[in-house]
């Protein structure tokens, strides 16, 4: 029965291998109307991408092992015509730690720069975003070990040791601009400082 094909609900392809039904490929349309095929693929007929400049270090891995073990690969990594990774590679590696035998995929059709252009992109998008603490703090008491996927007590710490950058009104002081520096005789009475007022 290898080869036969069936539209199931989800508008997916359902494609017989052995006695059991895999789902191979689902289409998904989107909003400009075109498809993104999401196709389930042996882990080791996909590649790394060399020339990634986003390193992932052991702790990082781990996180996306706890992620991945705890609620599956909840959405396709990214990938060329040749099956270079261009988004997931350290989706793959943790993948691959965890003995997996196939990933699910999606396949990219840009060309050329656009490839590194978007594989930037993707890690870079990624940084820009802030996290809102509270929230954060809210969830984290909610969820299960969280450590498992990466929020352990020091990313806590580190975010709580940042610098405010609220600015603070302070009893008694006045804001002061360069006409007030004739009020001084060249020197600021708190800190020392000296100025010239012929410059």
């Amino acid at each position: 029965m290898s080869g036969i094909q069936k539209l199931c609900k989800t508008q997916g392809y359902l494609t017989c291998i052995g006695n059991n039904w895999n789902i191979l490929v689902i289409k998904h349309q989107t909003v400009a109307g075109t498809y993104m095929n999401i196709e389930n693929l042996s882990i080791d007929s996909v590649y790394q991408d060399p020339n990634n400049v986003r390193i992932h270090d052991d702790k990082n891995i781990e996180a996306i092992k706890g992620s991945l073990k705890k609620f599956g690969q909840q959405k396709p990594i990214v990938i060329d015509e040749k099956n270079i990774i261009l988004a997931g590679n350290g989706t793959h590696l943790a993948a691959i730690a965890l003995g997996w035998k196939q990933i699910s995929v999606v396949r990219s059709n840009l060309k050329n720069f656009d490839k590194m252009a978007f594989a930037l992109a993707d890690n870079r998008s990624a940084e820009l975003a802030s996290w809102d603490m509270g929230k954060l703090s809210e969830q984290l008491q909610i969820i299960e070990e969280p450590e498992l996927i990466g929020f352990d007590d020091d990313f806590i710490q580190l975010d709580d040791d940042k610098p405010s950058t609220d600015i603070k009104s302070i009893d008694g002081a006045t804001e002061l601009n360069e006409d007030n520096f004739d009020n001084f005789d060249n020197q600021c009475p708190k800190c020392g400082f000296e100025w010239d007022k012929k410059q």
